[in-house]
């Protein structure tokens, strides 16, 4: 169950959240807005694969 409420995240993440990684993002140079989207896909991510 937790497993795919998580990867249903990790679709919507993808849908909604802006990829840092293709706009080539400097992690030096990110707002802590930035951080934070780039930390919450993180999460989710790493739960949907667990």
């Amino acid at each position: 169950m937790k497993k795919q409420v998580f990867k249903f995240l990790a679709r919507v993440n993808k849908m909604v959240l802006p990829s840092y990684s293709k706009k080539q993002l400097d992690l030096a140079k990110a707002t802590k807005l930035q951080m934070a989207i780039i930390g919450w896909r993180w999460f989710v991510t790493k739960n949907a694969l667990d």
